[in-house]
């Protein structure tokens, strides 16, 4: 594992899980989900592979659909990562908990630590925390609770941990991000603000920040690929996606921003931190 300050690590592998049928079927419709265009949300799923693949040069590791699964693409929900520890999470919903085992075992398959949230008490989506590369926040929202958040911080003790209460239907992420090693991005709303102004408090660390109009596209990431000489990059909504913040985004000047459009699966709950998983660093074997 990293050691605190050294900043967030450079990336090798990426995870992500094919999108079902289900998940524009009746499926769907019955977790109080729109309807869906199937080969729309195909196509951007697949644009995504291609880039975190041809354009980050990292290794895209794809899990196949699950139709019992309608909501298995968004499988960032189902484990927090650093470094060579995966801390599996017990999402909210009794229904996506069963996501959790085809990502445990690949992350196994690539050698990593395996952390189990055995608290029955204790819910935790993924897309609720935060790691800035110096520290995590963990949202307390409507699917992480205060127990999910004392596993974080007893699975990565190298690192603060800091609960930020997130007051609107969206989890952490859905408001914030890192735009660069030392930016948290956040959009525009009350909630958003109220969380940024949180994290200000909480933190020992200066951050810069840079409000977004559509809180969206601050769920973003900032990826430092493992190959030798790739600058940073960070994925971002784009391709026609939130255009209001796309002029505020190219102030990000020490980033390659690489667009990249989830209006479709948007509709599903996604975000873009909740359609991959990234490892930091190389897992063994």
């Amino acid at each position: 594992m990293g050691t605190p300050g050294e900043g967030l690590g450079r990336c090798s592998h990426a995870l992500i899980r094919g999108v079902p049928e289900s998940l524009a079927s009746g499926e769907g419709a019955g977790a109080g989900l729109p309807a869906l265009d199937l080969a729309k949300a195909q196509r951007e799923h697949g644009v995504l592979g291609g880039k975190l693949r041809q354009r980050l040069g990292l290794q895209l590791l794809e899990l196949p659909p699950e139709e019992s699964l309608p909501l298995g693409p968004l499988l960032g929900d189902t484990a927090v990562i650093q470094g060579d520890t995966a801390l599996i999470t017990r999402p909210w919903s009794p229904a996506r908990r069963p996501e959790v085992d085809g990502v445990r075992k690949a992350l196994q398959d690539l050698g990593l630590r395996i952390v189990e949230m055995g608290d029955e008490n204790a819910t935790l989506d993924g897309t609720d925390v935060l790691f800035t590369g110096r520290e995590f926040f963990v949202g307390l929202s409507k699917w992480t609770n205060h127990r999910g958040a004392e596993i974080v911080a007893d699975t990565f003790r190298d690192f603060a941990v800091s609960t930020v209460p997130v007051s609107s239907p969206s989890h952490l992420r859905g408001l914030c991000g890192m735009g660069g090693p030392r930016t948290v991005v956040a959009g525009s709303s009350e909630a958003a603000q109220k969380a940024v102004r949180a994290m200000a408090v909480l933190t020992d660390h200066p951050y810069a920040s840079l409000t977004l109009p559509d809180d969206a596209a601050a769920d973003c990431l900032f990826l430092r690929p493992g190959l030798p000489g790739m600058p940073p990059f960070l994925l971002h909504r784009g391709g026609g996606d939130l255009p209001n913040s796309q002029e505020a985004l190219q102030k990000l000047s020490d980033v390659t921003l690489v667009p990249v459009s989830c209006s479709e699966l948007e509709k599903a709950g996604a975000g873009l931190s909740s359609l991959c998983l990234v490892l930091s660093t190389r897992p063994h074997g």
